[in-house]
């Protein structure tokens, strides 16, 4: 991930680093007051040759889906199967704070990630739902390499509904193995198959200094378990020296991880992700 809170002028070179180090995705994020998802992955994308760029992720309330659709639609026809694309609710406070809020978060998700997929793949969408109404809208270039769309999500209804509507799930940072096989059940009920794709963000510090990786986590950790409900020592981290982080990230997929997205926090978060990679053998 390029952490939201990295300047955007930095983006360009940090991606083409992170490519030659032998990364799959670059994520970057959608946050009210950071950068703008949308021209980050494109900012991404141009100056990368092969890696696929996540959008992680769009918060609904924000975009209107016929716009969302027309912007990954330009990205995914100049850059074809390098796109992923994120859309969840949107932290509440920020959409209220912006004048945005949904009457239902549930129904406005559904009806921007059903009509996005729906417009991506070419079809014209009439809807007169409960949050979005689209009169007749249909893209003039729509993409040939339709990207996925998924959905960012954390609380079991929305995680059913994830399995329903969207091409995969995000869950958030926090979320460990013995969660992950709660989520696949919750977007299996809601009609998930097995190419339904799972992607898990996660806080990773690497480093051979126990106490130094401690200090490190322990302001992220300790906010985002007041966030998630549990306590800090509960919100899951890859993290300590590389070879134990690299098990972090084998026992996330061994219990459903399709793509694991790290969130570097420290100095020299290169510099980590290099020494993490090397466990791997790349």
């Amino acid at each position: 991930m390029y952490d939201r809170d990295w300047a955007p002028e930095g983006l360009p070179g940090f991606a083409r680093e992170a490519e030659a180090l032998g990364v799959d995705d670059l994520w970057v994020v959608e946050d009210l007051g950071w950068n703008g998802g949308v021209s980050a992955a494109a900012v991404a994308l141009g100056a990368t040759e092969h890696i696929r760029v996540g959008i992680g992720i769009a918060p609904a309330p924000l975009r209107s889906p016929a716009l969302l659709a027309m912007e990954l639609a330009t990205l995914a026809r100049v850059f074809p199967g390098r796109l992923v694309a994120g859309v969840g609710h949107g932290v509440r406070e920020w959409m209220e704070s912006a004048g945005v809020a949904p009457r239902s978060p549930l129904a406005l998700l559904e009806e921007t990630i059903t009509s996005v997929r729906a417009l991506l793949r070419g079809e014209r969408v009439e809807l007169d739902g409960r949050e979005v109404r689209l009169d007749g809208i249909a893209l003039v270039h729509p993409p040939a390499d339709v990207p996925p769309v998924i959905a960012g999500v954390v609380r079991p209804r929305s995680l059913e509904l994830a399995g329903r509507v969207a091409d995969g799930v995000l869950i958030a940072e926090g979320h460990g193995p013995g969660d992950l096989e709660n989520t696949r059940t919750l977007t299996a009920k809601g009609g998930a198959g097995p190419e339904h794709t799972l992607t898990v963000l996660s806080f990773a510090c690497v480093g051979d200094d126990a106490d130094a990786v401690a200090r490190t986590l322990h302001p992220h950790t300790e906010g985002h378990g007041a966030w998630l409900g549990r306590p800090q020592d509960e919100v899951f981290t890859v993290s300590g020296p590389p070879a134990q982080a690299a098990d972090d990230i084998r026992a996330l997929h061994a219990c459903g991880a399709d793509t694991v997205v790290l969130r570097i926090v420290g100095p020299e978060p290169l510099g980590q992700l290099a020494a993490l990679l090397t466990s791997f053998g790349r």
